[in-house]
């Protein structure tokens, strides 16, 4: 009687055994098919919007700050755009590193001589900075005979009457109201004359002047 006792408190405590065993099994976590998302271990910034750069406006119009500006002359003394209210003003943009702007002078100056005795006023201003190189302008001016009122554009009247663009020669030609009726950039071999006197003319009709005394 007492083995049949023990055989029966054995079995129950094997059968008690197995179902904890089979509750482990079945709470345990079953195993997904599809991984965790994970964060990028090098995550890429997000782009960032660069503003639209915005062309400089097209300038029509000599501006009032510029007329009234002193210009440092290539010798000595200064002179104003505003100086020569009344005239045709020829506006050549230039330096002396500049290989076209050598080659373009010779046919700039028959045009001066061609309209010395009309109301014109002929302005050669260097991009240069005059503290490094007085020396090369002044010899550049002798070396191609240029006779035109030789300045110094500063950073802002650089900019503002090339709308920007860094690109030289470039020449203006603003009538007597201060209207800048042609603007060009580059020089076009053996035409360059001949442009700058047509636009001379039809700055000339624009706005008619006296002939000089």
């Amino acid at each position: 009687m007492a083995k049949v006792f023990f055989l029966l408190i054995l079995f129950a405590v094997l059968a008690l055994n197995v179902g904890w065993q089979s509750g482990r099994r079945n709470t345990a976590p079953r195993s997904s098919s599809v991984p965790p998302i994970q964060p990028p271990t090098n995550p890429e910034p997000e782009p960032v919007s660069k503003p639209a750069m915005v062309a400089p406006p097209v300038l029509t119009f000599l501006p009032e700050r510029l007329r009234e500006r002193q210009i440092s002359a290539l010798d000595s003394g200064s002179f104003r755009f505003a100086d020569f209210s009344g005239r045709v003003v020829v506006i050549n943009l230039w330096a002396s590193w500049c290989g076209p702007c050598r080659r373009e002078v010779p046919e700039y100056e028959k045009v001066r001589k061609a309209f010395a005795e009309r109301q014109v006023e002929f302005i050669g201003l260097t991009v240069e900075d005059p503290r490094t190189s007085s020396a090369k302008v002044k010899q550049f001016v002798r070396d191609v005979n240029f006779s035109f009122r030789i300045g110094w554009a500063d950073g802002d009247m650089a900019r503002t009457l090339t709308n920007g663009r860094s690109s030289i020669p470039q020449t203006l030609v603003v009538d007597a109201e201060g209207r800048i009726v042609d603007h060009w950039v580059g020089y076009g071999p053996g035409r360059g004359g001949q442009k700058l006197a047509l636009a001379i003319e039809h700055a000339l009709q624009i706005a008619p002047v006296p002939v000089r005394q």
